[in-house]
């Protein structure tokens, strides 16, 4: 994303503009109520190479000691393929995604159900399971 205007759409693709979406959580204030509003700002964390945003809200029992982002990987787009639990009520669930991508002349998709755990009123990314 080229500039953060307060009209610029948001590149997870919720249809609001970043200042009222994933920005405020790569911010840190609020913390997303749900396991999508996570979910989502954490794909916007990857196209944008916020490293730090994505170790932080990576469960710490799971979370790598230090993450690698390729700045040549273009994150395009992103299709919420189903949500089960992951309310603002709820201390578990899962989303799955397919997130499209484009590295140098190759093009892809990235297919995962990804699981949350909530913790001290907090959404942790936990694992995902990438499908074929």
């Amino acid at each position: 994303m080229a500039e953060d205007t307060p009209n610029t759409n948001c590149m997870c693709l919720s249809g609001e503009p970043y200042a009222m979406c994933c920005r405020r959580f790569h911010s840190g204030t609020p913390e997303a109520a749900t396991a999508e509003q996570l979910m989502r700002s954490r794909y916007s964390a990857f196209v944008l190479l916020d490293g730090p945003y994505l170790l932080r809200t990576w469960h710490p029992d799971k979370a790598p000691a230090n993450l690698d982002l390729d700045p040549d990987l273009q994150w395009r787009r992103l299709d919420i393929v189903s949500i089960s639990r992951g309310g603002p009520l709820d201390v578990q669930g899962t989303v799955e995604f397919k997130a499209w991508f484009r590295h140098g002349s190759e093009r892809g998709t990235h297919h995962e159900v990804s699981r949350f755990v909530r913790e001290n009123g907090r959404w942790f990314y936990l694992d995902g399971e990438v499908l074929a």
